[in-house]
């Protein structure tokens, strides 16, 4: 492949993720990266539908990405949709209407080829070796769990129990109360059923989470432990355990307000984050994970990789 510009659209159910790359040979750089909050999935979400509000939201982050596609002087434009658009009933008029007004070509990708790609992601930046580790990837509409060594994927499974489809499932207080953390985690156990499955034929003790929910968390501790630490300049940063407990249990005091005000917090998470870490206290505990790690390479990083290989 000749050097080239290839920009990636990750049309997620929270944000839409903009890629961009100059590939050359077997190789890629990142030129930019950026993302727009859409909230693809409020209002709709549990109803499997995309609202009007929704849509717009959708083309304005979409044009804001074409503005900065036509600053690098792009070729070729690859968009990816995930669950808000995979599992709504009117997601294919969302993508035509896409289509249509901004002539972009959306592919909506299955959940078990969404969790093969954000593997791709993930393996360009941690070092993956023959013990099996546990990829977990917390959207908006979906989490996608990957067990992989360095022989491949040896299992992955997309559940539909993204952050922004619990939040209007449940519906919790702010601040949540304890009830109502039992309740979710008790879902939690009921649909992860093959996840705990998967772990007793591919035990694990460390687990990646890629992109999201995690570069949040990830944020939090750093700003309060390693003042000086910028994670913008590094692609994966571990994550103590008992470091988390602490934003944990500090998520779980405050209402929205109180949130927001928390060093490193991304302020388009502030809804979800709660409902993140739960989900992510819940895998460490019934998993036994001893080690964590953030990993801020997910979709767009695999999409490239997988363009470059020929394989889309």
């Amino acid at each position: 492949m000749e050097k080239t510009r290839v920009a990636i659209i990750d049309l997620g159910t929270n944000t839409f993720n903009l890629l961009i790359t100059e590939v050359e040979n077997n190789s890629y750089r990142i030129l930019v990266e950026s993302k727009y909050p859409t909230k693809l999935g409020k209002g709709g979400i549990h109803k499997a539908t995309i609202t009007a509000d929704a849509m717009e939201r959708g083309i304005e982050a979409l044009t804001n990405h074409l503005i900065t596609i036509s600053e690098y002087q792009v070729e070729s434009i690859f968009c990816f949709a995930t669950s808000a658009i995979r599992s709504a009933t009117n997601g294919a008029d969302f993508v035509r209407r896409v289509k249509h007004d901004l002539g972009l070509t959306i592919r909506v990708i299955p959940g078990d080829e969404e969790a093969q790609t954000i593997f791709d992601g993930v393996k360009q930046v941690i070092p993956i070796g023959q013990e099996p580790v546990l990829i977990m990837d917390i959207g908006g509409g979906s989490v996608e769990f990957i067990i992989a060594s360095k022989d491949g994927v040896l299992w992955k499974e997309s559940f539909n129990l993204g952050v922004a489809r619990l939040l209007e499932q449940f519906s919790p207080s702010d601040p949540i109360r304890e009830s109502e953390i039992s309740v979710i985690e008790k879902h939690l156990h009921e649909k992860l059923v093959t996840l705990l499955d998967a772990v007793k034929m591919f035990p694990v003790k460390k687990l990646v989470g890629s992109s999201g929910s995690f570069d949040t968390l990830a944020a939090m501790i750093a700003k309060g432990k390693y003042p000086l630490l910028d994670l913008d300049k590094i692609s994966s940063f571990q994550i103590e355990l008992d470091e988390l407990e602490e934003v944990h249990q500090l998520l779980l005091t405050l209402n929205c307000d109180g949130r927001r005000l928390i060093p490193g917090m991304d302020r388009d998470r502030v809804d979800n984050i709660v409902l993140a870490s739960i989900m992510v206290q819940w895998v460490l505990k019934e998993l036994k994970i001893s080690e964590l790690w953030q990993c801020s390479f997910a979709l767009k990083e695999g999409a490239i990789l997988q363009i470059i290989n020929s394989e889309l």
